[in-house]
């Protein structure tokens, strides 16, 4: 059966519409009536597909854009108070949108709500309003958002706080530093931006519960992870991975590309960003550091550059302002893929096989690049650090060295070995939701737990009191005992003498 299903995906970055694009059309295509909150319209019409747009929302963004490099290298504190506050304004900005409150007070009806993850807890108020069970994205896998609202088990001895250069597999002096970090961004999380969430909660809809009541009463959470992308980690049972569902088929290349990657009997560098790092907003020094390195090559360049010209460009480096990139890894002449090490490149590039250098500037990516690294199919060059000798460096290792081709090839197949696809694995579990009224019978028990009982606090509490009742007791008898048979000897002693 059909049912209407509304998609929320407010983020201004294309990276994280094309998430929640790709399931919602799919979602479509099987006959459901899908609307979506998102500020990237459609340039042709979709069949059962309806939009709310965001308009303004990317122009909004392009604003802080030239920031995002200046935030290379930033404490990991400073990177969560960041990413929070710009969440709470981008949530109070959807919801206040003239376009949303037209749909917030209108007479339409949905039976499920679909919400990207993404510092935006009080979306939950479109699943209040709408009384539809919830289904989120967590575009960026498990998490410190993802976690806690699934009652998913994530201590930080074995998993690091995504904004850390850390993988599973840390010493004592990092997991000291994740736990702090982790103490810091929860403490943060429930000190300031979930009050902050629950205000703009109320504000939008004054007749809902506490913000608690409904972020800890999520249906299905829909991860974009793979074990083949990161170290395996448990999952509750309404957690459910699907990473590199937003893969398709590679489409044949412009005819300029396809000839410039055949011809390259060297073999061809693919060099991006990705879709909110500009390489024309790059420093000059790491950018003269770049080309001198890329002069030197034997292999061409393919560089995704979004200005007309670059200064001192060389003879082996082609550019575009933009490359279909899924297409250009499936090509078998690309040797390495240099990245920003975003989970959606990170995804792509261990889809089709290829090594990377990742070049991490902030975020997730510092993470993903720390676990390409421990996986042995890419060597990192964290940003701040980006010179000449270390750029060259890292190439001269991947390009010279086969075990990493053969790692990305072996990760690959770990990737494609699934009983399901993972896009049908997504449709799957959402109808899953419908046919089962929000399945509560997915939901652990953990959810209902206060922190202390979570934790066993309480436990810990009466085992500790009663120990000390007994010691005490136990004390009082000894002394006594040892007072009496103190007094029976003085007696003892008295009628000797």
């Amino acid at each position: 059966n059909s049912a209407r299903i509304l998609g929320v995906f407010h983020a201004p970055a294309y990276s994280h519409y094309q998430l929640g694009d790709k399931i919602l059309k799919e979602l479509a295509s099987r006959g459901h009536e899908v609307t979506v909150i998102s500020p990237f319209p459609e340039k042709t019409p979709v069949k059962n597909f309806k939009q709310v747009v965001l308009t303004g929302a990317v122009e909004e963004l392009e604003k802080i854009k030239h920031n995002f490099f200046e935030r290379a290298g930033t404490s990991s504190f400073s990177q969560i108070l960041w990413v929070d506050i710009m969440g709470l304004q981008f949530t109070d900005d959807t919801l206040s949108h003239p376009n949303v409150q037209k749909l917030l007070k209108s007479d339409e009806k949905f039976d499920l709500v679909i919400v990207e993850q993404f510092v935006n807890e009080a979306f939950r108020g479109f699943c209040y309003r709408f009384q539809a069970p919830c289904v989120v994205v967590s575009t960026v896998g498990g998490s410190r958002w993802a976690n806690p609202q699934m009652g998913n088990p994530a201590p930080p001895s074995y998993v690091p706080d995504i904004t850390l250069s850390l993988s599973s597999y840390m010493n004592f002096c990092e997991r000291f530093y994740n736990s702090l970090v982790y103490l810091g961004a929860l403490l943060f999380s429930h000190l300031y931006t979930f009050p902050k969430q629950n205000e703009i909660l109320h504000k939008h809809f004054p007749d809902a519960p506490h913000l608690y009541d409904l972020y800890y009463n999520t249906s299905l959470m829909l991860m974009n992870s793979h074990v083949s992308t990161q170290p395996a980690v448990p999952y509750v049972p309404n957690m459910i991975e699907i990473g590199g569902y937003h893969v398709s088929p590679p489409k044949p290349l412009p005819k300029d590309l396809q000839d410039y990657l055949d011809n390259a009997k060297e073999g061809v560098i693919f060099f991006s960003m990705g879709s909110n790092l500009r390489s024309a907003d790059l420093p000059k020094e790491k950018r003269d550091a770049i080309l001198r390195v890329f002069s030197k090559l034997k292999q061409k360049v393919l560089w995704k550059w979004e200005s007309e010209t670059l200064p001192g460009q060389p003879s082996n480096v082609k550019l575009s302002k933009w490359l279909p990139q899924q297409s250009i890894l499936a090509h078998p002449n690309v040797k390495v893929f240099i990245t920003h090490g975003g989970l959606l490149s990170t995804i792509e590039t261990i889809y089709f096989g290829v090594p990377v250098v990742g070049i991490p500037v902030f975020g997730d990516q510092e993470m993903n690049v720390a676990n390409a690294e421990i996986a042995g199919y890419g060597i990192g060059v964290p940003f701040r650090a980006l010179t000449e000798e270390t750029l060259n460096s890292a190439l001269d290792k991947i390009l010279n060295d086969p075990k990493y081709t053969e790692n990305a090839k072996r990760r690959s197949k770990i990737m494609h070995d699934q009983p399901t696809k993972p896009l049908d694995r997504a449709v799957f579990w959402v109808e899953y939701v419908l046919r089962h009224g929000g399945a509560p019978h997915l939901k652990t028990a953990a959810l209902n737990l206060t922190w202390y009982q979570y934790l066993l606090l309480d436990v810990v509490a009466a085992v500790l009191l009663v120990t000390i009742i007994l010691s005490f007791t136990l004390c009082k008898i000894f002394k006594m005992l040892c007072k009496k048979k103190s007094v029976k000897k003085v007696a003892t002693g008295k009628k000797k003498n």
